[in-house]
């Protein structure tokens, strides 16, 4: 079969595929050629459906403008929302029986559609927003998306299948490509470069060479982007299920050093067992494991999670030291990579919890390592369940990820010493409710015992009884105010008159 044959035989199973989708669809594209206008299922929901990933989510694209498209779309369903109206896009909900027919048995689906005029954004020089610019022509808004998988549109209710830049050929070659040249392209909206890296991933697709040229040449251009932007992107991107090709993509050709200059930095420094070519690609296969090991949390995929693992190791280039008889150390880099985590994700608008949760992991990721012998006092396994709090989970699975040494036995001593801890956690969380670990004696019980009121002394007395609890486990009420008692009286005899 030749090549122009398979290109038929593709874009008729094109279609057969697309005939399968909700009736909505085709009810859609009758309304709208009623009213005088042209309508287009376009961009990722024709690449899903000729992937077979149809999702719910349906995006179409038509001549008509904003305010007529409203109209329609009101005619349908009373679910509408215009919150990016000024920018040519209204959506709407439309529930119907799942199947298209009464033989769903009642089972319904819920569309979520969104219909854009005929694009032409485009960026100046010195803007960090598009433009926005209605176009005229299907041709011309095809030309103006980001590659050509997502410049493929079927016109409904026809079925006329619409490929002007090769889509359907780079779909089968699974290759990235723009539909003009990859400068236009970038120039247009520097974003799509990082896009370009997150269909990497996404797809598993290769991006064509001259894409690679122009994303190494144009990096610069990023800087225009609000950070918002970038910050979203890099995030579906982290959120893929195969993450590490379009993050690679990003370091070779530059984009990392202005978006995420941490994660390049790491390609200098060996680690310190000389286990791994270098840390960046033990940060890589962390964040691989740490997928691997989601099912253990409650939310997948899991963006703490995954920036905690990647990011865990970004404090040992500013603490490499060469030690001794060639060995080479990272102290503290712990500490030094939360505080960089935490500068970092910030800038890039990470929410100030996400920005907490992540660097408070990197600062926890060695702890376990202090107690390596695998031997967890229940004082030990306190601490570090109350240093933990609500990260625990999360902790767990950074723990157990940032193992990848090659040696089969240490590796297998570190699970069972993390099993251990585990277990321990489990063990004494029935016994002694670790979650909200607390003192015997809340604030107001300690202000009657001493006799005091409010003030710096309560919460001295609050973390005394904390770290008292910690090493013995609960003393009950009458234990806690007799050592509470003792403790004070120390310290009136201590305190200078």
């Amino acid at each position: 079969m030749s090549g122009a044959d398979r290109l038929n035989r593709a874009q008729a199973n094109a279609v057969a595929e697309l005939l399968r989708i909700a009736p909505v669809a085709d009810r859609l594209g009758e309304l709208f050629a009623a009213a005088g206008h042209r309508l287009f299922l376009v961009g990722g929901s024709v690449r899903d459906a000729l992937r077979g990933e149809l999702g719910h989510d349906l995006d179409f694209t038509t001549d008509a403008r904003p305010d007529d498209i409203e109209a329609i779309l009101r005619s349908v369903t009373p679910a509408v929302w215009t919150i990016g109206k000024e920018f040519g896009t209204v959506g709407c909900r439309v529930d119907e029986p799942a199947g298209g027919g009464p033989e769903a048995n009642g089972a319904v689906v819920s569309w979520v559609i969104e219909v854009t005029t005929f694009r032409s954004d485009v960026y100046v020089s010195d803007s960090r927003k598009p433009q926005v610019r209605f176009g005229d022509t299907l041709e011309g808004d095809l030309v103006r998306r980001d590659f050509t998988v997502n410049a493929m549109a079927v016109e409904l209710p026809g079925h006329r299948f619409v490929d002007p830049y090769g889509g359907l050929a780079h779909l089968a070659a699974e290759v990235i490509d723009t539909p003009g040249t990859p400068e236009q392209s970038f120039n247009d909206d520097p974003l799509r470069m990082m896009r370009a890296a997150r269909f990497t991933s996404q797809l598993m697709f290769t991006p064509a060479p001259r894409v690679i040229a122009a994303m190494s040449a144009m990096a610069e251009r990023i800087a225009i982007v609000s950070a918002e932007r970038v910050r979203d992107e890099l995030s579906k991107l982290v959120l893929t299920d195969r993450p590490r090709a379009g993050l690679g993509l990003l370091v070779h050709t530059g984009l990392a050093e202005r978006v995420l200059p941490e994660l390049p930095a790491l390609r200098l420094e060996r680690d310190e067992h000389h286990r791994h070519k270098d840390v960046y690609e033990h940060s890589l296969t962390v964040l691989e494991q740490a997928i691997d090991l989601e099912s253990r949390l409650s939310e997948q995929p899991d963006l703490v999670s995954r920036l905690a693992a990647l990011l865990h190791d970004i404090g040992k280039p500013a603490t490499r030291r060469f030690e001794a008889a060639g060995k080479v150390s990272f102290h503290h880099h712990d500490v030094v990579g939360a505080k960089l985590a935490r500068k970092r994700l910030t800038a890039l608008r990470y929410s100030a919890d996400q920005v907490a949760a992540v660097s408070e992991l990197i600062e926890l990721h060695l702890r376990f390592h202090g107690y390596g012998d695998g031997h967890w006092t229940d004082s030990a396994v306190r601490r570090y369940v109350r240093d933990a709090g609500d990260q625990l989970e999360r902790l767990h699975v950074l723990t157990r990820a940032d193992c990848t040494t090659r040696n089969k036995g240490k590796a297998d001593r570190l699970r069972r010493a993390y099993d251990n801890l585990e277990a321990r956690i489990d063990e004494l969380a029935a016994e002694e409710e670790l979650a909200s670990l607390r003192p015997d004696l809340d604030g107001t019980q300690i202000m009657a015992i001493l006799g005091i009121g409010p003030g710096r002394e309560v919460g001295e007395a609050y973390r005394f009884l904390l770290e008292l609890r910690i090493e013995e486990g609960p003393l009950g009420p009458e234990r806690a105010a007799e050592a509470l008692r003792a403790w004070w009286a120390a310290r009136d005899t201590a305190t200078p008159r």
